[in-house]
């Protein structure tokens, strides 16, 4: 079993993967500011170290003495990051440079970095995208992350640091923060738990590539321990669905008949990724993967508790 260190453990995903890295044997130490509240993550017998991501002394006494890195946090969100760029650059780009020069003078054997499978290929009229298709990114949020995946090249070319780049689609689930403000699937539930019309970008044609979060941590923590054949992978469930596809099943779960208040598609948003995961499934095998409406399900109850918990 290896010493793992999640940064960005109190965030959506990797509070999930804290639980699955523990329940998996091995011995955690999570990572975040721990600011405004309790951990979000079940599991005790958790190394809890607070400290600023932009802290290279912080980062610095977080990464030693680890064998794994999973990187899970983002100072920006798509729309934060297109609203300021160089807030990306300045935060997410260059903070995550001073990382890995941690990681690299620390000696940690492995470093995973959470990088988009959406908007990192940019708009190319694909059915599915696979690793090698061209990445032509045109928002600053997958600049940002494409950026970050070069650096780990070099940093594997010059300091022997072993990387991988998760190229995760489009995840969902219980633990996504609502001030965030990313997803359409947490969004839309937070709205109607609130009884405020949904927004809908466009024709509600625009297909995504949707996956459960303990889906996607389930293909994480299979990688863990076992051979990479590739620096980078597609994560996610390789099936598209529409917008329209998906508040349907928003209806059928809440049961309720909300409003959709329509606005134009963003100049930066592609009308349709899906990853091809053969890559991932021909060497860690394939996974199973949520019913949408099960997925939906679960997230919609996290919401309705954690609104009750709150009045």
């Amino acid at each position: 079993m290896a010493d793992a260190l999640v940064i960005g453990a109190n965030g959506f995903i990797g509070s999930h993967l804290v639980d699955a890295l523990k329940a998996d044997g091995h011995r955690v130490r999570a990572f975040d500011r721990f600011s405004s509240r309790e951990p979000s993550f079940d599991t005790d017998g958790v190394e809890i170290v607070r400290g600023e991501f932009l802290s290279r002394s912080d980062l610095d006494a977080a990464v030693a003495g680890m064998d794994l890195v999973f990187h899970f946090l983002s100072t920006t969100t798509p729309a934060t990051a297109q609203n300021d760029p160089t807030l990306d650059i300045r935060t997410n780009v260059a903070q995550t440079v001073e990382m890995l020069e941690s990681c690299a003078a620390a000696g940690v054997g492995h470093f995973y970095f959470a990088s988009t499978g959406g908007a990192i290929y940019g708009a190319q009229d694909r059915a599915e995208y696979v690793e090698t298709d061209p990445t032509l990114p045109v928002s600053p949020y997958a600049i940002g992350k494409l950026t970050i995946e070069n650096y780990l090249r070099y940093f594997q070319a010059v300091r022997g640091l072993r990387s991988t780049a998760l190229r995760i689609s489009n995840p969902y689930g219980t633990r996504q923060h609502h001030n965030k403000k990313q997803g359409l699937i947490p969004i839309a539930l937070r709205q109607i738990a609130v009884g405020e019309p949904v927004v809908r970008f466009g024709d509600g044609s625009m297909v995504r590539d949707y996956i459960f979060v303990n889906d996607v941590v389930r293909m994480i923590t299979r990688m863990v321990g076992r051979r990479h054949e590739h620096e980078v992978y597609n994560l996610g469930s390789g099936r598209g669905l529409t917008v329209s596809e998906v508040l349907a099943s928003l209806r059928r779960v809440t049961g309720v008949d909300f409003e959709e208040q329509v606005r134009p598609v963003p100049v930066t948003f592609v009308d349709r990724v899906v990853l091809d995961i053969g890559r991932y499934a021909a060497e860690f095998g394939r996974p199973g993967f949520e019913s949408l409406d099960d997925g939906v399900r679960a997230t919609w109850n996290g919401i309705l508790e954690e609104r009750d918990a709150t009045r």
